[in-house]
């Protein structure tokens, strides 16, 4: 069946699934469980095991009002969490929503998504069939979770009702591997020109880790000088690294200097050991290679990115000829993926083919690890596939990963519920309405702004 028939299909029955919720949410606005109502008098903490091994836990509080949320955990052990906080979770069971999630991969991979999906769904089974069918069950995720969240999003019609999405690495896995590459590349060609830096095909986790280690080492030397200044902020241009860092003001917009020393903080703090930690995951999971730099322009990687202006100041600065480092990245680009490990990624680590439920995305603005700029790749794809308006997405202004407020992740799951209940997003996830109802709820603040994110720096789309 072609694409746009699929997508129409699947509008069409979203419509009528929707006619059919607006119905039952009538009926049930009267009759939410109370204490004594619930399908099972099963409360309190949860735990189980799924048929693949991977684990799931759940928080079910006793005046349970109907709503089970299923959370997508990120990167790192796997371990089953169901909220992206203990203060959220003490605040949700509060309202009365139970909560759910798995630990995914039973085999311990940290970048589990060939199962996670699967795990998640089967968690929801798992746990109704403890506490009795929800009236609605909505998805939460966050970081790499945001992009299995993405995916229940996609695939979770009939299963799920709607979706919220935090930090969500929803560009995919390829798109990651091949901007961080670009990145990695750039340091070790400029600053390392007469070693043989392994950038790819890790064998060991400590493989990965030395390499983050000569890398790391290269821009902290590169850091005294005008002209290494000038080399790390284009590198950091190619990883989409945000010009604001934790505990500092905002730079002013040309402030090239200020912005260079401030995505210079990244670095030091340590974000390539993170990168490199990942793509050895995402190697052990895909089964070898899923990025390349072979064919990539970098002089057209460069314009397209927002960090440009800076990048050709600070090279003007220090008397560097921008056009000859860029030349020089281009012909010496030769990397090539492993085309079974693109298409593994492809199956597993990859969203936005179309929505089958409504989904809101949250993300922080200056965000280190899972850039902003990912969800302009990924609302262009959901629009490609026919789906655009089942996506919101909103922004707060802040810096780090993932860093959110109790009341901003509250706020945005009440304007979640409402698109579920009306079928209409009316103006719920606009900036000043989540702003006025995560300051409703007196808890820890907001900054939700209105925001519009630039283009993913990234040269070559996820297929290969």
């Amino acid at each position: 069946m072609p694409a746009s028939t699929r997508s129409r299909t699947r509008r069409t029955r979203l419509r009528v699934a929707l006619a059919a919720l607006a119905t039952l949410t009538s009926a049930a606005l009267t009759t939410l469980p109370s204490a004594a109502e619930p399908d099972t008098a099963v409360s309190g903490h949860l735990t189980g095991t799924l048929a693949d091994g991977a684990t799931w836990i759940a928080d079910v509080p006793e005046q349970w009002n109907g709503t089970l949320l299923i959370f997508s955990h990120g990167f790192g052990p796997t371990v089953a969490q169901d909220a992206p906080s203990a203060a959220v979770r003490t605040q949700l069971l509060a309202q009365g929503y139970a909560m759910a999630g798995s630990s995914y991969d039973p085999h311990g991979s940290m970048w589990a998504l060939n199962s996670a999906e699967r795990d998640q769904f089967a968690t929801v089974d798992a746990v109704t069939a403890k506490i009795g069918t929800p009236h609605r069950t909505l998805a939460i995720g966050q970081s790499m979770g945001g992009l299995v969240n993405a995916q229940l999003a996609r695939d979770g019609a009939g299963r799920i009702d709607g979706a919220l999405g935090q930090c969500g690495l929803v560009a995919g896995g390829t798109d990651l591997d091949n901007y961080q590459l670009d990145a990695e590349y750039t340091i070790a060609r400029l600053f390392l020109p007469e070693q043989d830096v392994k950038l790819i095909h890790f064998g060991t986790s400590d493989e990965a880790a030395a390499t983050a280690k000569k890398l790391t080492d290269a821009v902290t030397a590169a850091q005294a000088t005008p002209q290494g200044r000038a080399r790390v902020a284009l590198a950091a241009a190619f990883l989409n690294l945000p010009a604001w860092s934790p505990g500092k003001a905002k730079p002013a917009p040309t402030d090239w200097a200020g912005q260079e020393a401030q995505q210079y903080d990244w670095f030091a703090q340590g974000i390539l050991t993170f990168v490199e930690g990942g793509r050895y995951a995402i190697e052990q999971s895909a089964g070898g290679n899923n990025s390349w730099n072979k064919g990539v322009d970098y002089g057209r990687l460069l314009a397209g990115s927002e960090h440009a202006p800076q990048v050709r100041a600070l090279y003007r600065a220090a008397g560097l000829d921008l056009r000859a480092d860029l030349k020089s990245l281009t012909e010496g680009a030769s990397i090539t993926a492993d085309p079974a490990a693109v298409r593994t990624a492809q199956r597993t680590s990859s969203a936005g083919q179309g929505l089958g439920v409504p989904l809101l995305d949250i993300h922080t603005t200056a965000d280190n690890l899972v850039p902003v700029q990912q969800e302009n790749r990924f609302a262009a794809r959901v629009r490609a596939a026919g789906d655009g308006a089942l996506l919101r997405q909103a922004f707060v202004d802040r810096q780090g990963h993932c860093a959110f407020t109790t009341a901003e992740t509250v706020a945005a799951l009440h304007a979640l519920e409402h698109r579920v209940e009306t079928g209409r997003w009316d103006d719920v996830a606009t900036p000043a309405a989540l702003q006025k109802s995560a300051t409703a709820l007196g808890l820890d603040g907001a900054a939700y702004v209105r925001y519009h994110p630039s283009r993913l720096t990234v040269g070559r789309d996820g297929r290969h």
